[in-house]
């Protein structure tokens, strides 16, 4: 099948294939960029066939210069592609856009040569997505050097940058840049970017569509095979589906012109080995009789994706492969087969196809990013190299930078700031100071004024700083002095022009007025020093016998100033440590260990059961975990919460008093450890439920929201009617309100569980206990160690994937489930895992959404249970994703 790049391409570009429809207001988030547009002509303006708003791409970069196609072409083209910006200096030239981390964009590029520079030569470069490859543009084949590249591409920071690089001798160039935000809960992958390599609607129509046509302004290419029949409907639909999909491809479709065959579509990649991911939505547009059944199975290069499915009037439903494949020697293949009971043929809407882009690199620390652009401005420099991404790849470093640069999946910093010669004028930068990584900095050699800034000797890897050469006044502050003692090299001006830098200014006072100050010193000292006696042995006579036994000192190595009722308000009881102590029978009987201590069993008043968590002496946590937990045990209430009963804060002795839950924990009934008994599907659903709801109130219950930060299968308590609660809050963290979403955090967790994107940024969210989460729904799946590197494949995730890959549920599922499970609760419980273990924050659904997918896998499995309907488990693997709720997982 022909590839949709080229004439097909050119022809949307052309006049006379674009749908003119009337002017509609931009969405929000939409970037149209006319490249190359002089200043001297409007901009912005209305392209008139989508109605949406082009300006000049002077704001978004720095470099090239700008051209123009010939003039007798411009009747060919929209006015959009007739100036292009091309790059005749430097190896890399960069647009740069500020965007939201994590959200989905739509990124398209359009070029006609239209032998702009008259050397009739179509010119040969790469495009890259900030420091990852995207593709080698060979414009050679191309009708008047003419084509347009589109890529799904989540940006993991705040900056996006699109970069044209030069590969040999001929001069990149660009005609339009387009981005697009697309919904999150469409286009889910599991790895890389998604490049544009089919997108059909099924028609006999010869019209492309864009917008409005297509609310996001993807391209729509016409397409209907030879062997298909047109079947549509003149309704409009009310549900477009995730996908928000046209209209025309929901109301029309085709089914094989020969009823009783197949229906097959074929496609060729451009290289064998690419991998790819498809997406096939399927609606029906026709109003089936009563003895009418439409019913088929899919199979993608004869593997079955789905079995007997049935497409919904005028309500679509997508198909997609959860990872990427391959399809053999570059030939991929789908194919309609109806089932026995169906009484008509499969149908198709539209396809589209992508090829995965890697994207292993991450970008640059985006705090240093910020504030070297921020830098970058304020002294106007305007070098050439100064685009893209300050330290990588490696090639393109900015020039008098050096990075730290530790794998492709940490964010490099920069580590030295070379200035000198710069022609650098005004103050210092204050923004300098935003370098926290930064180990040596020159601004030698420049016309800097003002004075040496002391927040420079907060930069606690600094080890060397060149200020000489400059018109800096004012002596080197006494921080820099101090650092200067403890290895960092100053290099100043020392000479008699500039005896301040050299820290030889001595002030000259006369000998009165130092009288004077000595003298009011040593007055105002006396009188302190009387006040403090005085006020002190007041205290001693009236408030000593006051005190309560419980507000002694606390053992050195914790805060000083205790629990006390001033510090939490509260109407649980404290407890003395001799009343922990009679309660545990002197702690006889051991429950279990953690980082906190260890936990023994209790016993209140004979009324009341309790867990006691003694710190330990050494605990790797310590007091501030101990009276984080409280604080937050005492605010919060929830039936998923473990409930707080006490405390003990007594001298060097800390305790906590929690509801005992006969159960133990969910890590204990998945290991089978101990005799503990093998939990139903059932169950394990409703524990994830019960989890899930815990954590939910933590975000959205509480004022402020609560991220718990440790959440495991081992923190997940079970009592006697197994209703799970979620334990151990001495690392939970709160939002204040008006926080952002997010704060930065010294790293915290338990590996495997703990949110790599966290772990790379410091941003803590909710969304790093959806991760968590994600990992403990996979436990409960497949009772696999979070990591185990005797298993080809060590994570939990990195295992499923592989599996799922392998197409075998049975060896996926928890085998001491004995297969006794619905297979569809299954599928849909081990989509949402994977979606919460997403690497990207941004496309993990919330934890409302998780609690809504899970009772709907509950209602789901119970529901079979009564009705005895048995599903083949095998079989269930093979069931493909979709977006139905009825019968077939949905993403969020």
């Amino acid at each position: 099948m022909e590839s949709p790049h080229g004439l097909l391409l050119v022809a949307l570009i052309a006049t006379s294939a674009i749908i003119h429809l009337v002017r509609a207001q931009d969405p929000e988030g939409f970037i149209s960029l006319d490249c190359g547009l002089p200043p001297n002509e409007v901009s912005p303006y209305i392209h008139p066939g989508s109605g949406l708003t082009y300006s000049s791409d002077s704001a978004f970069i720095q470099s090239g210069k700008i051209g123009r196609i010939e003039k007798k072409l411009e009747e060919t083209y929209k006015k959009m592609v007739w100036t292009l910006r091309y790059f005749p200096d430097g190896k890399r030239n960069c647009y740069s856009f500020n965007v939201k981390q994590g959200t989905n964009y739509l990124i398209r590029v359009r070029f006609v040569y239209g032998n702009y520079d008259g050397d009739n030569n179509n010119p040969i470069f790469d495009l890259h997505i900030g420091p990852n490859f995207w593709l080698s543009m060979d414009l050679g084949d191309m009708k008047d050097g003419s084509t347009l590249e589109d890529i799904i591409h989540t940006p993991r920071s705040n900056f996006l940058d699109v970069c044209l690089v030069k590969t040999g001798t001929s001069t990149p160039f660009i005609s339009s840049l387009e981005l697009r935000p697309l919904p999150n809960n469409s286009y889910i992958t599991t790895s890389g970017s998604l490049r544009f390599w089919t997108r059909y609607y099924i028609t006999d129509s010869k019209a492309f569509i864009t917008y409005p046509g297509d609310a996001y302004d993807r391209l729509w290419i016409p397409y209907l095979n030879s062997t298909w029949k047109k079947i549509s409907t003149t309704l409009k639909a009310n549900n477009t589906g995730s996908f928000n999909l046209p209209q025309v491809a929901v109301t029309t479709a085709a089914t094989p012109a020969n009823a009783s065959e197949p229906l097959i579509y074929t496609d060729f990649l451009p290289f064998p080995n690419d991998k790819i991911f498809f997406f096939l939505h399927f609606s029906e547009v026709q109003v089936l009789g009563a003895n009418e059944t439409r019913e088929f199975d899919i199979f993608w290069n004869g593997k079955v994706i789905s079995e007997s499915f049935r497409p919904i009037y005028m309500q679509p439903k997508t198909v997609y492969n959860p990872y990427p494949v391959t399809c053999e020697e570059g030939k991929c293949v789908l194919e309609l087969k109806k089932t026995r009971r169906s009484t008509l043929p499969p149908l198709l809407n539209a396809i589209e196809i992508y090829i995965v882009v890697d994207t292993p690199q991450s970008e640059t620390n985006e705090n240093d990013v910020l504030t070297v652009r921020n830098i970058k401005a304020t002294y106007g420099l305007n070098r050439i190299t100064w685009q893209g991404d300050p330290c990588v790849p490696k090639q393109f470093l900015w020039d008098g930078l050096i990075c730290n640069i530790v794998d492709t999946s940490t964010p490099p910093t920069i580590t030295s700031l070379n200035l000198a010669s710069s022609g650098l004028t005004g103050t210092i930068a204050d923004g300098i100071q935003n370098l926290t990584y930064l180990e040596k900095l020159d601004l030698s050699n420049n016309s800097l004024t003002g004075v040496v800034p002391e927040y420079l000797a907060n930069l606690k890897f600094l080890t060397l700083l060149n200020l000489s050469n400059n018109n800096l006044n004012g002596s080197i502050p006494q921080a820099l002095r101090d650092r200067e003692k403890k290895g960092l090299k100053i290099i100043f001006d020392g000479d008699d022009k500039k005896p301040c830098l050299s820290g030889s200014c001595k002030k000259k006072f006369p000998v009165l007025i130092l009288i004077v100050v000595v003298a009011s010193v040593i007055v105002v000292i006396i009188v302190v020093l009387v006040l403090v006696f005085v006020i002190k042995k007041r205290n001693a006579s009236s408030n000593v016998e006051a005190l309560p036994p419980s507000s002694t000192t606390p053992r050195e190595n914790v805060t000083p100033t205790g629990i006390s009722d001033s510090s939490i308000k509260t109407k649980k009881k404290r407890f003395s440590y001799s009343e922990v102590m009679e309660m545990t029978k002197n702690l006889q009987r051991p429950l279990g260990e953690g980082g906190f201590g260890v936990v023994y069993h209790g016993d209140l008043n004979g009324l009341q059961q309790v867990a006691v968590k003694i710190i330990s002496q050494s605990s790797a946590q310590g007091y501030k975990e101990f009276k984080a937990e409280v604080e937050l045990l005492l605010r919060v209430h929830h039936i998923n919460l473990v409930s707080l009963v006490g405390y003990c804060d007594e001298r060097d002795h800390l305790a906590l008093i929690y509801e005992y839950m006969s159960n133990v924990d969910l890590k204990h009934h998945l290991s089978g450890k101990h005799g503990a008994s093998v939990l139903s599907w059932s169950t394990r659903l409703r524990i994830a439920v019960d989890s899930a709801l815990g954590l939910e109130y933590l975000h959205i219950g509480c004022r402020p929201s609560m991220v718990h930060r440790d959440v495991k299968s081992t923190n997940i308590l079970l009592d006697e009617k197994f209703t799970a609660k979620i334990a151990d809050f001495g690392l939970s963290r709160s939002f204040q309100l008006g926080e952002e979403s997010h704060v930065s955090t010294v790293i915290a967790g338990t590996p495997g569980y703990l949110d790599p994107e966290y772990y790379r940024t410091g941003r803590l969210a909710e969304m790093s206990d959806v991760y968590s989460f994600g990992i403990v729904l996979l436990e409960i799946i497949t009772n696999q160690r979070v990591t185990d590197h005797t298993r080809e494949k060590s994570h939990i995730t990195e295992w499923t994937a592989f599996m799922l890959n392998r197409g075998d549920i049975t060896r996926i599922m928890d085998p001491k489930l004995n297969g006794e499970y619905n297979s569809r609760s299954v599928w849909r419980a081990l989509e949402l895992a994977m979606l919460c273990a997403n690497p990207s924050s941004g496309k993990r659904p919330s934890m409302s959404q998780v609690v809504v997918e899970l009772k709907e896998c509950l209602i789901s499995e119970n529901l079979m249970k009564r009705q005895n309907q048995d599903m083949d488990s095998q079989s269930s693997l093979e069931m493909s994703m979709s977006f139905d709720t009825k019968d077939f997982p949905s993403a969020r």
